[in-house]
């Protein structure tokens, strides 16, 4: 009998210990990692925390060949949340129509954050070029999720088709000025030009 116990029980130990041995194979064998980055894109919507980059040409320079019709497919980003249209209601942001001239936080009846109302100011060029590149680093504290516009092009051509959606556009900015093409000559290269002048022109005056 002792035996025959004794025989049950080395099976059992056994078939435990074989059951344990596959687990942690078959662990290891489907074993998930995390992703570097959770979740998945959604096309049309910036990534959270991604906000644009100021652009190196200056924004009165795209603008002076902005073009509303593409801005107009920039929006579609932002339909989502907004719309343009005269009288058209709020939606999760507010209606846009007559931004531009505007102060922050404008539009009666609509819940701004505390951090957009106060920015001083109004939307012009400058102030609208700085929100749509990081709405979070232009207000921080804003409710806007929207992380931002990374290409000036598009931001330019936003701004636009936005000014157009008005009874009252702003007219466009002038172009910035072009950077001057030369550096004014060391006052040490200027002196060695006065110096070579003379001899230049003797030697002219000689034949050589």
């Amino acid at each position: 009998m002792d035996n025959r116990n004794n025989t049950i029980a080395g099976w059992v130990l056994g078939a435990g210990i074989v059951a344990l041995g596959a687990t942690i194979i078959t662990g290891e064998m489907f074993r998930a990692e995390r992703p570097e980055k959770m979740g998945y894109p959604i096309e049309g919507v910036e990534v959270e925390g991604e906000g644009g980059e100021a652009s190196a040409v200056p924004i009165e320079t795209l603008l002076a060949s902005a073009d509303p019709a593409a801005g107009e497919k920039v929006f579609a980003k932002c339909a989502a949340c907004h719309n343009a249209t005269k009288g058209g209601a709020n939606g999760i942001g507010p209606n846009l129509w007559g931004a531009f001239g505007k102060a922050h936080g404008h539009v009666p009846g609509f819940a701004y954050s505390d951090a957009l109302k106060a920015v001083p100011g109004v939307w012009d060029w400058k102030s609208m070029d700085a929100w749509l590149t990081s709405p979070r680093k232009y207000a921080p504290g804003t409710k806007m999720t929207f992380a931002g516009l990374g290409k000036g092009e598009d931001r330019a051509n936003l701004m636009a088709y936005l000014n157009q959606q008005s009874d009252s556009p702003l007219p466009m900015p002038a172009a910035a000025a072009p950077a001057a093409a030369e550096a004014a000559p060391a006052e040490g290269d200027a002196g060695n030009a006065a110096e070579a002048a003379p001899a230049d022109a003797n030697a002219a005056a000689s034949g050589h």
